[in-house]
C-alpha cells in the first residue's frame, strides 16, 4: 500500500477527532454508525457528516451502505493516526521512501528532528496474500472474532516486546524505540538481507554463527519459527541481525521441536544450495551425545537445556509454560503407574471385588424390597379412594366456592377410608398382578395433582378483586364468601 503523507498536513484537528471516534467506535462495530460517530466526536459546532465527506475524499475511511449508513477505518487512516502520536511525542519528524515490503508488513524510513535515520514497521495483516492468520498466527489466542487493524496491532506489540527483552540479554536485534498502535520503530539496520549476499569470504564461520544464534534462543525459551535468509541481515563487516519477531514462540509450545527443526533446516539448505556446503561427513562425525554451539553439526531440540533465562515467561510467549508441562507429564506418568498397578493386581482382587459388589447389591434389594412392601400397602388401598377423588372433583367444576369446604371434608372421608381398606388387603397384595400396582400407583399420583391443581384453580377464579368502579353484585357475594 501507498503511504502519501502529503495530506497529513493539511488535516485539522477535528479530522482527527472524527478518525479517533471511528477507531473507538470500532471496537464493537464493524461498520460504525454515523449517528454514533457524532455522538462520539461531540463537535462544537456539529458538521461530522463534511468531516466524514473529507476523509472519505483521502481515502482514511470507508463508506458502507449495504444494511446501515456507517463508515470504517482504512489501513491509510489508521495509518495517520498513529503516525500522528509518534509525532507529537517527538519520535520522529519526516517520512521518507520505502525500503521493505512483506506480506505482514511495510517498512519505511523515517528521520528524527536532528538528521537520525530510523525505520518504522506498519503492520498490515489480511493481505490476499496471507490470511491464513488465524491457523498460522496466534494473535487471537482465546478470542474468537476478530478485526485485521486489531491483529495488526496486537502483531506490533509483540514484536516490540521481543525485540526489547532480546535487546537486554544481548542479542543482535534493532533497537527497538517506540510502539504505537500498528507501528513500531526501531533503528536502521545498516546491512542487507541474507538473500542479497551471492559471496561470502568464510560461509562456514557465517554458518556457525547463525545456527549458534537459533540454538541460543531456545536456551533462552524461544524459538524464532521463521528463521530463513529474508529475516537475516548481514553487514559488510560479516555482522549477523535477527528481524522480524512477532510469530515467536516458547520451547514449551506443543510444536516447538517441529519449529526449531524447521529453522534449522532452512539453514542448512540456504547454505547448501547457495554456498555449496557440504555437511554429510560433518553431521556423521558428530557424536549425537555432545552439542557444541559453535559446531557445523545438527543441533537437536532434545539436548537443549533452558538454563539461559526465562525469556519465554517474561515475553508471555506463546505455548504452554514450563510449568504446565512438568504437571501434565506428572499427571500421565501417574495414571500410566495407576494403570499398570490395577494390571498386575487384577488377577488378586479379582473375586474380592465381586464379593463385595454382589454383597452390596443384595443389601440394596433387601431395602428396595421392603421399601416396596410398605408402599404397596398403601398403593393398594388408596386406589378406589383416588379414583373417587377424581370423580369428584370433576364432577364439581361448575360449582361456586362455597361448597369447597364440604369437598375438603368429602376428600379427607375418603382418605380415612382409604386407610382402612388398606389394612383389610394387606393379606391379598402378593396375589396382584405388579404391573397393574404400577399403574394403579401411577394413577393415584395423578388423582392427587389433579385434584390439588384443580383447588388452586377454583381459588384464582373466585379470588376476584374488583379494579375500582361500581361493584358487582358477584363481587360483593365474592367478599363475603372469603369472609367466611
Amino acid at each position: 500500500m501507498k503511504l502519501d503523507v502529503n495530506a497529513l498536513r493539511y488535516l485539522t484537528k477535528d479530522d482527527f477527532r472524527v478518525l479517533t471516534a471511528v477507531e473507538m467506535g470500532m471496537r464493537n462495530h464493524e461498520i460504525v454508525p454515523a449517528e454514533l460517530i457524532g455522538r462520539i466526536a461531540s463537535l462544537k459546532h456539529g458538521g461530522t457528516y463534511k468531516v466524514l465527506k473529507n476523509l472519505l475524499k483521502h481515502k482514511l475511511v470507508h463508506h458502507d451502505s449495504s444494511k446501515y449508513d456507517g463508515f470504517r477505518l482504512t489501513y491509510l487512516g489508521y495509518d495517520f493516526l498513529a503516525i500522528k502520536t509518534l509525532v507529537n511525542r517527538g519520535v520522529f519528524a519526516s517520512v521518507g521512501r520505502q525500503i521493505g515490503v512483506g506480506k505482514e508488513s511495510d517498512i519505511f524510513e523515517v528521520g528524527t528532528e536532528d538528521g537520525t535515520v530510523l525505520a518504522m514497521k506498519l503492520h498490515r495483516l489480511g493481505r490476499v496474500s496471507f490470511r491464513a492468520v488465524k491457523s498460522k498466527r496466534d494473535y487471537l489466542r482465546h478470542r474468537r472474532s476478530f478485526n485485521w487493524l486489531y491483529l495488526s496491532r496486537l502483531a506490533a506489540i509483540k514484536e516490540f516486546a521481543f525485540m526489547k527483552g532480546l535487546e537486554e540479554h544481548g542479542f543482535p536485534v534493532p533497537n527497538a524505540v517506540d510502539c504505537n498502535r500498528h507501528c513500531v520503530i526501531m533503528s536502521l539496520v545498516q546491512g542487507y538481507p541474507l538473500l542479497q549476499v551471492k559471496e561470502l569470504p568464510n560461509p562456514d564461520t557465517l554458518f556457525e554463527t547463525i545456527l549458534g544464534l537459533v540454538v541460543r534462543l531456545a536456551e533462552h525459551g524461544l524459538i524464532h519459527c521463521d528463521f530463513n535468509e529474508f529475516n537475516i541481515m548481514i553487514d559488510d563487516d560479516e555482522k549477523v541481525t535477527m528481524i522480524d519477531f512477532p510469530q515467536m514462540i516458547s520451547v514449551s509450545h506443543r510444536n516447538a521441536q517441529m519449529y526449531f527443526d524447521r529453522d534449522i533446516e532452512c539453514i542448512f539448505k540456504f547454505f547448501r544450495k547457495r554456498f555449496h556446503l557440504s555437511f554429510d561427513k560433518k553431521e556423521i562425525e558428530c557424536d549425537d551425545s555432545d552439542v557444541e554451539l559453535g559446531g557445523s553439526c545438527r543441533p537437536q531440540f532434545s539436548d537443549i537445556n533452558k538454563v539461559s533465562g526465562v525469556l519465554d515467561k517474561e515475553l508471555e510467549a506463546s505455548g504452554f509454560t514450563r510449568k504446565d508441562q512438568d504437571d501434565m507429564e506428572k499427571f500421565v506418568d501417574g495414571d500410566v503407574e495407576e494403570d499398570l498397578g490395577s494390571d498386575s493386581g487384577e488377577s488378586e482382587d479379582a473375586d474380592d471385588t465381586a464379593q463385595h459388589i454382589n454383597d452390596a447389591t443384595l443389601s440394596g434389594f433387601e431395602s428396595l424390597s421392603l421399601t416396596k412392601e410398605e408402599g404397596d400397602n398403601l398403593h393398594e388401598g388408596d386406589s378406589e379412594a383416588n379414583q373417587n377423588i377424581l370423580r369428584q372433583h370433576t364432577s364439581n367444576e361448575a360449582r361456586q366456592s362455597s361448597e369447597m369446604a364440604w369437598e375438603d371434608r368429602q376428600v379427607e372421608h375418603h382418605d380415612s377410608s382409604a386407610d382402612d381398606n388398606s389394612e383389610e388387603e394387606e393379606e391379598e397384595e402378593h396375589d396382584d398382578d405388579p404391573e397393574l400396582e404400577k399403574r394403579l400407583t401411577k394413577q393415584r399420583q395423578r388423582a392427587i395433582q389433579a385434584a390439588r391443581g384443580r383447588r388452586k384453580g377454583i381459588t384464582s377464579r373466585n379470588s376476584y378483586k374488583d379494579k375500582g368502579g361500581k361493584s358487582s353484585h358477584n363481587s360483593k357475594i365474592q367478599k363475603q364468601l372469603g369472609s367466611w
